[in-house]
């Protein structure tokens, strides 16, 4: 890498694509130097923000640039193999989730990341909010005791737009792929990774049980971690929960709780509280930029030369998980 600004492509724009690239260009760490999409409509956008950054045709055209990193924000079934492309041709790779479809998929491209010492990190965005980051500096602390429960909740009351996403061959899976993802990757980095003992889930389709061929819109899962803490998981797509979503992290101890939990149904808007007995007190609330800081996280660490990052294969673990829930062999 040379000496100055890392030297960042971006393959797809679309409005994650370009919401990471404004992320991440507002840091001054990196410069946009390329970027790929088949939409001229993203691409005029996507030029918008980055004016000097070269257009080219697709992730053949951002490897010929020689780029010191490249952003992943394509359709799912994609990422694992465009990620190890980029790894072996020498760029980090910030990818979006799932970085795989298979914990196979996610540990061929840790195993690529670390063969070329890059640096590798996945758009898990929730981890950034400033609830959890306040949350688990009281789980690791040990301000809750024993932490022996977590309930995780993920309803988005619309679903997906493009076809892809309802074939299970590209997407991997439904719900649990897109928000399931966050939810495990939460509860198992809050509470550092502990072993993973028990996963039992029931997917639904249109409310029946789910069919082969298609992708679950419901999901609860029940998993037993280590020590007898019991996590319970919930996502859907399209649920009538009465509001636009539903989404929350909570944590329960011996010496109490505490809860990340969407404000008014918004995507966006968060609190975290922390829980005495009938008692709750504020951690942290609104407004709270979020949604760019693993982009701008990934930039800055770039800049500052970082190479392969060992905690990388913890997304491995998150993967696992989601193939147990899957009742993949």
């Amino acid at each position: 890498m040379s000496s100055s600004r890392p030297r960042i492509g971006f393959l797809g724009v679309g409005w994650i694509g370009r919401h990471r690239m404004e992320a991440m260009l507002a840091t001054g760490a990196v410069e946009a130097a390329a970027f790929a999409d088949p939409s001229d409509e993203m691409a005029a956008e996507a030029g918008k923000l980055a004016p000097a950054a070269k257009r080219v045709d697709g992730l053949e055209g951002l490897l010929a640039e020689r780029l010191d990193g490249i952003v992943i924000a394509t359709p799912s079934a994609l990422h694992a193999e465009q990620s190890i492309r980029a790894l072996q041709a020498g760029a980090a790779v910030f990818c979006q989730k799932p970085l795989g479809r298979t914990a196979a998929e996610v540990a061929s491209v840790v195993e690529a990341a670390r063969a070329a010492d890059r640096l590798l990190a996945v758009d898990l965005s929730y981890r950034f909010t400033a609830g959890m980051q306040r949350i688990r500096e009281m789980l690791r602390g040990g301000e809750l005791g024993r932490v022996y429960a977590a309930d995780l909740v993920f309803h988005n009351a619309y679903g997906p737009d493009k076809a892809w996403f309802y074939d299970p061959a590209l997407s991997g899976g439904g719900c649990v792929m897109d928000l399931g993802v966050h939810l495990v990757d939460l509860a198992l980095w809050a509470l550092d990774f502990p072993a993973v003992e028990t996963v039992d889930a029931q997917l639904l389709a249109g409310g029946a049980r789910l069919a082969p061929g298609k992708v679950e819109d419901y999901a609860v899962a029940q998993i037993g971690l280590e020590n007898d803490t019991s996590v319970r998981l919930a996502c859907s797509w399209r649920l009538p929960a009465g509001c636009e979503a539903v989404i929350s992290a909570s944590f329960y101890g011996t010496e109490g709780g505490a809860a990340l939990r969407n404000v008014g149904g918004s995507f966006y808007d968060f609190t975290a509280e922390r829980f005495r007995g009938t008692s709750s007190e504020t951690l942290a609330g609104p407004p709270d930029s979020w949604g760019g800081r693993a982009a701008a996280d990934w930039a800055q660490r770039l800049s500052s030369g970082e190479r392969f990052d060992p905690d990388a294969a913890r997304l491995i673990d998150v993967a696992a998980v989601l193939d147990r829930v899957y009742a993949r062999p």
